[in-house]
């Protein structure tokens, strides 16, 4: 794609949440305001509607953003690295604004009471079908992260999502946390539940044994006469960042040949507009886009980044676009391209904040989900305690969601230290708001969440650390295998980003005293990998939390997390106190 003309105003935020205008309505009632920020003149002929990593939120949530979400190297000062006002200024929001709000951490706990909540799949769709019927043919991509992340879809194995998905209108879906459900399931909802409806891809995955296609790699789809191609890019690091035996028998990875491959294949075939729907996370769909030519987008996901801003990526084939349409069912992306002599000429790009009040929740959906949830409604709604302070999870080194996690698995474990994993899924809570079951199960809710305690050496902490940390921070995206820093408790430590693998940590601290690298500690750690977990009779990590909160009297103080002591990368546009 050759974009010269529009090319500067949208990198300065043209195709931005600023064009919603947003501030003009912001006395309206609910309805006014909504028609201000979701009526979207329609351009061009291809129109690609583009959700991510709603880790199975069926309801309307409370989300906080990140307030650390740092860039490291060349990636210092730009998306998605920004968090706060760097953010703001970037997409041309005003501070205080209902975009503000859904874009940003900044006054969170106000901000959340004065706007609502966010996402919900009822509301979701009376979203895609109006837009829907104002772009005829439009297609609804998910870029996966889908079916896990609550007790439902846990429970029912995946399905209350495929069949909120299937109502929503899903057309195109790649995918992660999708596969540890296990490989016989997943092939069993593709193609029976998924048959001539949804159509799952990954030019990634292969089989072990042959190196053939597991999935399709893309498809080719007719819209308003112009052939447009979607090519599949499911997590490349499934078997790393996940166990490694519910995917025994695939492959996975980048696959920059490949994928060159497909697109040009996709050409040959007659493809006019090329897309990709990926889970690569947005620092590899970055450098991705500078190495693979003929890619019209990408539409990413995995790091949970709403982009409110489409960035322009240059490459030997002319300019790839790159997009992240953020997490938890918040955002829905619009990407509209104008095709002329059988290329695209121009482009617009929105990422809509989906608020609860200001869409009317769709009435077949709103009904789906009370059927899935009948079931189950009880058992989810029994309140635990009350927080006395906002939890979330969100953040490169930890958040309160999380703190309350460690707290409870050193305390009732009896643990020196506790690791929390790097998740980025897990919903928020405003002070004076009931834990409930629910919510517990969203920080919680895989198919491997073992609760575990093990012995550990000062020397294995630190290799620990080490190894997590140069996953977030190598200065290559492609060694970047998902997730944050490991959360922490009990343990002090220095945190040296810049630094090389082996560096980044120091000064690891126990009680004050420092760590010796020969000693035993005992430490408490949640969602282990190792396949030999599931045959040690194990309690899952909810019901050790759950046995904290019950003897808390009632109520849970403000947590404070415990976080490492960061040098070297400071100050940082991704980094807020």
């Amino acid at each position: 794609m050759n974009l010269t003309k529009r090319e500067f105003m949208q990198v300065l935020g043209a195709g931005s949440m600023a064009g919603m205008n947003m501030n003009a309505f912001a006395q309206a009632d609910a309805g006014r305001a909504a028609e201000g920020m979701y009526s979207i003149a329609k351009f061009g002929q291809v129109s690609f509607l583009h959700m991510t990593d709603c880790h199975a939120q069926l309801n309307p949530i409370y989300f906080r953003e990140p307030s650390v979400n740092l860039g490291i190297g060349s990636m210092k000062g730009n998306l998605p690295h920004l968090v706060g006002e760097h953010l703001l200024k970037t997409a041309g929001v005003r501070p205080g604004s209902a975009e503000a709000y859904g874009m940003s951490y900044l006054n969170f706990e106000t901000a959340a009471r004065r706007f609502g909540k966010v996402g919900g799949f009822a509301h979701l769709a009376t979203l895609v079908k109006r837009l829907k019927a104002s772009r005829p043919g439009a297609l609804l991509l998910d870029g996966g992260d889908t079916w896990q992340g609550s007790a439902t879809s846990l429970w029912t194995n995946g399905q209350d999502m495929v069949d909120a998905c299937k109502l929503l209108g899903v057309d195109v879906m790649t995918g992660h946390w999708e596969f540890t459900y296990g490989m016989e399931r997943v092939t069993e909802i593709v193609e029976k539940d998924f048959a001539g409806r949804v159509d799952f891809i990954a030019q990634n995955i292969k089989t072990q044994d042959f190196g053939d296609p597991v999935f399709k790699p893309y498809v080719i789809r007719e819209m308003n006469g112009v052939p447009c191609a979607i090519i599949g890019q499911a997590f490349p690091y499934t078997p790393i960042a996940n166990p490694r035996y519910m995917v025994a028998d695939w492959a996975f990875g980048i696959q920059d040949e490949n994928m060159q491959k497909m697109v040009d294949e996709a050409r040959a075939k007659g493809a006019q507009v090329v897309v990709v729907l990926s889970h690569n996370g947005m620092d590899v769909d970055l450098k991705m886009a500078s190495r693979v030519s003929g890619i019209d987008a990408i539409m990413g996901g995995h790091t949970h980044d709403g982009m409110p801003v489409a960035t322009l990526v240059s490459n030997k084939g002319g300019k790839t676009i790159v997009t992240n349409a953020g997490s938890n069912g918040k955002f829905l992306g619009v990407l509209d391209f104008e095709v002329k002599n059988k290329r695209v000429t121009d482009f617009r790009y929105k990422l809509l904040p989906i608020f609860a009040n200001m869409l009317p929740a769709d009435k077949d959906m709103a009904a789906l989900i009370s059927k899935i949830r009948a079931p189950y409604e009880a058992k989810l709604s029994e309140k635990l305690a009350v927080t006395e302070g906002t939890l979330y999870r969100r953040g490169n080194f930890n958040g309160t969601g999380d703190q309350l996690l460690l707290d409870a698995l050193m305390e009732v474990q009896g643990a020196d230290m506790a690791f929390s994993p790097g998740f980025r899924w897990g919903t928020s809570l405003l002070p004076g708001q009931a834990i409930t079951r629910e919510w517990l199960m969203d920080m919680t809710a895989t198919t491997y969440s073992y609760a575990t305690v093990s012995e550990m050496t000062g020397e294995t902490i630190k290799t620990v650390l080490e190894d997590v940390c140069d996953n977030l921070f190598n200065p290559d995206p492609y060694y970047q295998q998902g997730g944050d820093m490991v959360r922490v408790g009990g343990l002090e430590y220095v945190c040296r980003p810049t630094e090389r693998m082996g560096n980044r940590i120091g000064e690891m601290r126990l009680n004050g005293k420092l760590i010796d690298a020969s000693k035993k500690y005992k430490v408490a750690g949640w969602a282990p990998v190792a396949e030999e977990a599931k045959s040690q009779n194990l309690k899952p990590v909810w019901e050790v939390v759950e046995q904290w909160l019950k003897a808390s009297g009632g109520k849970v103080k403000v947590r404070k997390p415990n976080v490492p002591k960061l040098e070297g990368v400071l100050p940082n546009p991704g980094f807020a106190a």
